[in-house]
């Protein structure tokens, strides 16, 4: 990443840890914007799940340890786990050949649901994944809003449009003369929750109301 150019990003994680900003206040580089609170966000996936499924138990985690803010978030996601009484099964990719190992193995461990932390890789597969979990009758949790769109079951997480259209005032403030260091860096305010029921019936599962009522949006 450059040191000069100027920098504005959208959904960034841990800005402060990966040494991209020297706090939310001050940045005090080269770069600003918005950072997608991915500790808290995980958390809150997993407890959106407990609340959808309580009888689940064990729940697979599809994470990437070679991505730097993976390790960060999966100490968050096991902090979350321990509160909400549920198991975790570790299911690492770093490349695209590791998922038939990984799919494999979830089933070895008999994990009830999949959730995935925030990375490309799964992003670019999402269909493989959710194929693998509507196969299997695994209620999913994406990360990515357009996994939805292709069969998985939930997603919660930043509203987009609202975190471009901050991202957008950032841009003009910087081409009118701010200095990217002095802009503080923002977190999302707005949060979707969807839901796909076509997804929930092809997996046999029921939602229960009090989730639907808190969905922003649902697939039917």
């Amino acid at each position: 990443m450059s040191s000069t150019i100027p920098i504005v990003f959208f959904f960034l994680s841990f800005p402060i840890e990966n040494g991209i900003a020297a706090s939310f206040a001050r940045p005090g580089g080269n770069a600003t914007g918005l950072t997608v609170l991915s500790e808290e966000l995980n958390g809150k996936r997993l407890e959106l799940f407990k609340d959808t499924f309580p009888a689940i138990t064990r729940i697979g985690v599809l994470s990437n340890p070679s991505n730097p803010t993976q390790p960060l978030e999966w100490k968050g996601v096991q902090a979350a786990a321990a509160t909400l009484g549920l198991k975790l099964t570790s299911l690492i990719v770093r490349s695209a050949a590791d998922f038939d190992g990984i799919f494999k193995a979830a089933l070895k461990e008999r994990v009830e649901g999949l959730i995935n932390l925030p990375e490309a890789i799964f992003t670019m597969n999402r269909e493989r994944i959710t194929q693998f979990a509507v196969k299997n009758k695994l209620p999913t949790m994406c990360s990515d809003p357009q996994a939805v769109e292709r069969g998985c079951l939930m997603h919660y997480g930043p509203n987009q449009l609202d975190i471009y259209r901050r991202g957008a005032a950032y841009v003009d403030k910087i081409l009118k003369g701010a200095k990217p260091g002095d802009l503080p860096i923002e977190q999302p305010t707005k949060f979707d929750l969807v839901i796909n029921l076509k997804t929930a019936n092809q997996l046999g599962v029921t939602i229960p109301q009090r989730v639907l009522l808190k969905a922003d949006r649902v697939i039917k």
